[in-house]
């Protein structure tokens, strides 16, 4: 009898194994599915989306949020958030501008990128030295950065009319604009360190089990530190790409960036607990969004359904992403 319920059981094991990596690859690769259908279905439903302009507007439309989701993906799999990006993008753009009327427009872009360094770096001392939940300290950070770059501005615009300060967001190279260009540095750079180096096998390993981890020898606060330092240079180098392309500082310009933010990184299958994820998609979902956006524009429907589809497709990523963990658990 005992032979006979061991024998049910090492069967009946490995197909269960086997469905379960059957469900992890297909929610691995349902963003990629849910994209190419998205993009044919464009390109059959408007004439406009499958041309040159369009597309190379869509790309950059989507360097912001795609620069900072490349990071963010390095917080979240370590098994941080990061809420203050929003913050520090709207900062380094207001920083950017002020110095570049008070001293040079290349040194005014130079510094707003060094704020948005040293932000990350308060944010992650916070978080590792301070022992504060990153979800609430990031928050917290947010409103005093939102803060700081309110009181400089006082409220109001800073325009910058010197033309060497939009170079970088408004020329091209090849003709591709410059933001393109970085952001697709971006994305190669972000995959080397987190698929190809130390640095990103101790990231996997900190937000699967970072007891685990610092057993194993890996510093799990210099980790942390170091991903949130990414968060904040990637907050930074949006925010001056865009204050050299509207050649303006504005104190408000970050409302609401961190959700996209987060929303791409999910939708693209990275685990919100962390341990698990990938650039390649993210960068995914970051161009799954822009295309329900630019889809919803092109094709003239109303707004408000725009972000009831936003909405819906992060809840079915967030619950595929915890039934498939649940289901690892159990097996």
């Amino acid at each position: 009898m005992t032979e006979q319920i061991v024998a049910s059981v090492d069967t009946s094991k490995p197909t269960a194994m086997g469905r379960l990596r059957t469900r992890l690859v297909i929610r691995d690769y349902a963003i990629v599915v849910s994209f190419l259908a998205l993009f044919i279905t464009l390109s059959v439903a408007s004439s406009a989306f499958l041309t040159k302009a369009n597309l190379l507007n869509l790309l950059d439309q989507s360097t912001a949020i795609g620069i900072i989701a490349c990071a963010g993906t390095f917080v979240i799999i370590a098994g941080g958030f990061d809420l203050s990006v929003g913050a520090i993008y709207a900062l380094t753009g207001v920083i950017a501008a002020k110095m570049a009327l008070q001293i040079d427009p290349v040194i005014g872009l130079a510094l707003g990128l060094a704020v948005g360094v040293v932000a990350g770096l308060i944010n992650g001392l916070i978080i590792t030295w301070g022992r504060v939940n990153s979800f609430i300290a990031t928050l917290a950070a947010a409103l005093v950065i939102v803060g700081t770059a309110s009181a400089i501005t006082n409220g109001e615009l800073i325009t910058v009319v010197d033309p060497a300060f939009t170079v970088l967001g408004t020329d091209k190279l090849l003709g591709v604009k410059y933001s393109i260009w970085i952001f697709v540095v971006v994305i190669a750079a972000s995959w080397f360190l987190l698929d190809r180096t130390q640095l990103g096998r101790y990231i996997y390993a900190v937000g699967g089990n970072a007891a685990a981890a610092s057993l194993s020898g890996v510093r799990v606060a210099r980790v942390r530190v170091i991903t949130f330092c990414l968060s904040g240079f990637a907050a930074g180098l949006a925010g001056i790409i865009i204050a050299s392309r509207n050649a303006t500082g504005q104190s408000d310009s970050g409302m609401g960036l961190e959700l996209s933010v987060i929303a791409a990184i999910v939708i693209g299958g990275t685990s919100i607990v962390g341990g698990e994820g990938a650039i390649w998609r993210t960068v995914i979902g970051v161009l799954l969004l822009a295309m329900i956006n630019n889809g919803f524009n092109l094709l003239n429907f109303n707004p408000t359904y725009q972000q009831m589809v936003q909405g819906g497709i992060i809840l079915i990523a967030v619950i595929a992403d915890a039934r498939a963990r649940g289901r690892l658990r159990a097996a």
